[in-house]
This record gives C-alpha cells, sequence and structure tokens, in this order.
C-alpha cells in the first residue's frame, strides 16, 4: 500500500484514468493528458523535482503532443474505413428520441443501449421512433419515422 503514496504511481494512475476517460467523453485531448501525466512518471523514475515542476511538465508535455499530434493520431485512428464501418452500423437504422429534437435544437438519441446526441430538420417529439440517417463524428443526423413513411 506505501507504492500507492508515490508520486510515479499517481501520475501513472492518472495518466491510465484519463485514458479511460476518453473512452467515456470522446473528443480525443483527454488522450493527451494520460500522455502528459506518463511523461511525469517517467520523469519521476530518473528525477526528483518539486510538485510545481511535475505540474509544469504534466502541462506543457500534454499541450505540446496534442498540438503536434492530435490532428495525426485523430487520421490514423478515425480513417475513411472506420466511417463506412459506422455507417454500416448505424445508417438505416432505429432509435428512440429522449428528448424533443428539432431544427435548431440538437437532442438525445437512445440506439442499442447508449444515448446519443442527435440533430433532425424534423420536429421529433420525446419518445418517437427515429430513423438514422446520417452522422457527424458522433453526433448522429436523424429523421423521425412519421416523415419517413
Amino acid at each position: 500500500m506505501e507504492s500507492f503514496k508515490n508520486p510515479q504511481v499517481i501520475w501513472f494512475v492518472l495518466g491510465f484514468l484519463f485514458f479511460l476517460l476518453e473512452f467515456a467523453i470522446p473528443g480525443f485531448i483527454l488522450f493527451f493528458f494520460g500522455v502528459g501525466a506518463w511523461v511525469v512518471a517517467i520523469i519521476l523514475l530518473f528525477v526528483d523535482v518539486s510538485i510545481n515542476t511535475q505540474l509544469l511538465i504534466f502541462l506543457i508535455s500534454s499541450v505540446i503532443t496534442t498540438l503536434l499530434f492530435r490532428k495525426w493520431v485523430k487520421q490514423m485512428v478515425f480513417t475513411r474505413k472506420h466511417t463506412s464501418e459506422l455507417e454500416d452500423e448505424f445508417i438505416g437504422k432505429t432509435g428512440k428520441a429522449e428528448t424533443n429534437i428539432g431544427p435548431g435544437s440538437d437532442g438525445k438519441v437512445a440506439f442499442r443501449g447508449t444515448v446519443w446526441d442527435a440533430r433532425s430538420h424534423d420536429t421529433i417529439a420525446k419518445g418517437e421512433t427515429v430513423v438514422i440517417t446520417g452522422n457527424e463524428s458522433i453526433l448522429l443526423i436523424v429523421k423521425s419515422t412519421k416523415q419517413a413513411l
């Protein structure tokens, strides 16, 4: 239990938590904070630095890696192949409106046990069945099944 008080372990666990949070809150930013935390953990294996220096290293390494690698890594991870797989999995499927959705007013749609952000040109009432017609990243584009018939 004493090892959990080591700053290296704390920064490693913090980095791991950032990686896990990236799955819960997608946007591909938290990943780089995880990298920054692991950079601090690695540095602490070799050099003992103050907490202020640790925080500074964490912030600088997180921002630099985000600025330098976010676009490149995002392209590597989310290639067109993944987009077509996403389209095959979602397009044409039905979900249920969890909130009211309308032109200029995004809402939420339940689909396969998960609630997704959704946008529509139709006016859709909460509880109404919707058809997924497209996506913009993780935002689903839906239309009312009433108007689809």
